[in-house]
This record gives structure tokens, sequence and C-alpha cells, in this order.
């Protein structure tokens, strides 16, 4: 099981899928040579547009399975990125922007994300958390200014909370059990202001999967279930409110299998500047962001399994320097996030 923030999304409908095509994008070559040298059963890719027949999905398969990597079955449903509200949701007195939109985007579906299996999906018994309204979350920390509702009460009763989704999708097991990936992708903790609706945004978006295992937002499955996507938040260092992912990884109903990479510690050491600040292990961390003036590298993207399934390895792909595969990683324009995989026997 694999989760990457591939950064994929472009600036307007069908451009994505224009790239995809373009044989000669070296950025798109690059992300297709990761995922076939990982090639996890199951892959979640968040920062990845979304059209209406998954046509760029579909794209992106092909060249997999040209690179040996093949997912026959896909799945992904409409994103709150983008999605139109005609509200001013920033407070900055304008509608229409990408901060307007339910989730940032400048248009439907940018920057949503899709999940990739060899394994079937019980379409039938998929739960989609998204439309859920960030006020109706038990516990929610909701945005105020001089004890109003920032941008105003308007906006938040419209809020929903997911930016991107929340998706609960049971995957069909060889002995036809069912293994659910509790998919997400959380707005950053940042580019706001001191109201923090993105800080609190962010803490909730993670935070409803404890909800959700607690029996807060209907009957979780008691089938084993998997979390799996980009939290945007590390629980020691960096921005935002780190409770809420600490909460989440020690959650009693999951494990944290702390994948980890040689390249991770290799960077952070060679970089320094904010890293030589950090109280995390770096070589948990999954993301490689400005270090002057921060935030630096950080574990932002997780794995996090079932104590009910059995944990073989689990690892990010950050090869150091030496190792052999480490071209798949440099250049420029590549993501600047890195793969993360857990392998478990289910």
């Amino acid at each position: 099981m694999a989760t990457w923030h591939v950064e994929m999304q472009r600036r307007g409908p069908g451009l994505l899928l224009r790239d995809i095509l373009a044989a000669e994008d070296p950025d798109i070559a690059a992300v297709v040579a990761v995922i076939a040298e990982v090639s996890p059963d199951i892959l979640l890719l968040t920062g990845f547009d979304w059209d209406l027949d998954l046509a760029a999905a579909r794209a992106l398969e092909a060249r997999l399975a040209e690179a040996g990597a093949a997912y026959p079955h896909l799945f992904a449903l409409p994103s709150n990125a983008g999605l139109a509200t005609g509200l001013d949701m920033d407070g900055d007195g304008r509608t229409g922007g990408p901060r307007d939109a339910q989730g940032y985007g400048w248009f439907a579906g940018q920057g949503a994300m899709v999940l990739l299996s060899r394994l079937p999906v019980d379409a039938d018994g998929v739960r989609d958390f998204s439309g859920l309204l960030w006020a109706d979350l038990p516990g929610a920390k909701l945005p105020e200014v001089d004890g109003q509702p920032f941008p105003s009460a308007e906006a938040l009763a419209a809020q929903r909370l997911s930016s991107t989704g929340h998706w609960d999708v049971p995957v069909i097991l060889p002995d036809g059990g069912r293994l659910h990936m509790l998919c997400f992708a959380a707005t950053p903790p940042v580019f706001d202001g001191p109201e923090d609706a993105n800080g609190l945004r962010n803490h909730d978006e993670v935070a409803l999967w404890s909800v959700y295992l607690d029996g807060g937002l209907g009957s979780a499955p008691d089938d084993p279930v998997i979390v799996l996507g980009n939290a945007n938040l590390d629980p020691s260092d960096g921005d935002g409110r780190g409770a809420a992912i600490a909460n989440l990884i020690g959650h009693a109903r999951l494990r944290d299998p702390g994948p980890r990479s040689a390249g991770g510690t290799e960077a952070a050491d060679r970089q320094g500047g904010t890293n030589g600040d950090h109280r995390g292990d770096p070589a948990f961390d999954t993301a490689d962001w400005s270090d002057d003036p921060g935030p630096g590298n950080l574990r932002v993207s997780y794995v996090l399994p079932d104590r009910a399934l059995t944990v073989l390895d689990a690892g990010v792909f950050w090869p150091a320097a030496d190792d052999p595969l480490r071209p798949l990683i440099e250049g420029e324009g590549l993501p600047r996030h890195r793969l993360v995989w857990v392998d478990i026997d289910p």
C-alpha cells in the first residue's frame, strides 16, 4: 500500500491529460518510473487533477502498464478542490477566486486524488464524507475573528470540511474479505491570517478519521482499515496543529509502521537551515521543502494500517546519494514529496 503527493495539478482542465500523453514530458516519465520501481498493489495519488471520465488517470495507468506496473482498477470521486461556491470564502471581499471554492483550486478537480488498485473496488460499499459540512464534524474547531464567524456565518454554513475529499473505499481481497482504504488529502495549515482558518481546517480534516474510527460519523468498519494520504501535517515540526496527526498516529485501532529512508536523513544533514531545529527524526520525512526560511523537510504523508494487520516492511522512497535509484528523484520540476509505502499481510 502506498501514497504519493505527486503535484501533477495543472492550471487548466485537460492540461494534465495532454502532458501525460506527451511521451517526452520528463517529469511524468519520472513519476511513472518511481511507481513502476516500487510497484505497490494499491496506490493513492494526491495532487492529481480529476476529470469526469478519469481520462488523465486512465492515460497514466496506460503508461504504467507499459512500464510493467498495471492497475486494472481505478477509483475517484468528484473533488471539493476547485468546486465553486459563489461566496467569499477567504474574507478578501471578492468571489470567484481559487480560495473561494470548497477547496483551493482554479477549476473543479484541480489537485484532487485517485486510487489505483490491483484489487477490485467494492463500489457499493464506498462511503464518501466529502460533502460533510465543517460545522457538522463533532468537536469542530471553527475560525472566528473578534468572536464572530470567519469569514462570515453564511460562508461557514456552506463550508465543507474536506478541501479535497475523504473516502472510505473497500477493496476486495482474494479470499473475499474487505480492506477499507481511508483516503484523504488535507489543506496546508498555512496561507491564512490570524484567524488560522487553514490551520483549524487542516486539524479537523486530519481529525475526521479519528472521529470516524471512534463511531462519531456512523459505525466504523468491522473489517481492517488503512488510513493513507497527505495530511500536510507533521506531529513534531513545521506549522499546524500537530496534535491532530499525533492523535491519529496513536489511535488505538491503528499502528505507525514508521516508514524511513536514508535519503531523508542525508538531505536534512546536507541542507541544514531550519532542519537543524527540528525535533522529529528526519528519516521519517516525506517532503523536501525550503530550508531557509523553512519549513524544511517534514513528515506529511502517511500509511497507517489497522492493528489487525501484520506489517512486513515500510519505507519512504528517498534514495541516498550513492543509491543507483537516486536519479529517479532528481531533476527540475519533480515532486517535492516522496512516495510512502507499507507492505502488509492481510
